[in-house]
């Protein structure tokens, strides 16, 4: 492995470790205000990861801020370590600027049905053990 990839999986693993580190923070703290057996604090992460990654995916495109080790540690690291679902978010707004409804509405309906499916195989594989 070269010294470059090597630097890139630590950037990307920082920016992990703080993401991961501040979902747990803003999702106990959401719930710990609106205490229920909705997922509030999930709800709110989410939405921050994709209000963030849309506004500094956008900066980067528009005003190319960020160079690639900021871009690996806050994209890919941090908000990818705070959340997937704004990757999910951001790469289906890619899917529709640049192929339309159809494939941005697949990659939805992918997501939702597999994912959901894949979470009820394992389940179910679990307490058939």
């Amino acid at each position: 492995m070269s010294a470059t990839f090597l630097w890139q999986i630590l950037v990307v693993g920082v920016g992990g470790f703080l993401g991961s580190a501040a979902r747990f923070l803003l999702s106990g703290f959401v719930h710990r205000l609106l205490p229920s057996t909705f997922p509030y604090g999930t709800l709110v992460v989410n939405l921050a990861g994709c209000l963030a990654i849309g506004y500094l995916s956008g900066l980067v495109q528009v005003r190319s801020l960020f160079g690639p080790s900021q871009r690996l540690f806050l994209l890919i690291g941090f908000l990818g370590g705070f959340t997937t679902f704004s990757t999910f978010a951001y790469e289906t707004l890619a899917l529709a600027q640049a192929s339309g409804f159809f494939k941005a509405a697949l990659n939805v309906g992918a997501h939702v049905t597999l994912g959901l499916t894949a979470a009820w195989l394992g389940y179910v594989s679990a307490q058939n053990l």
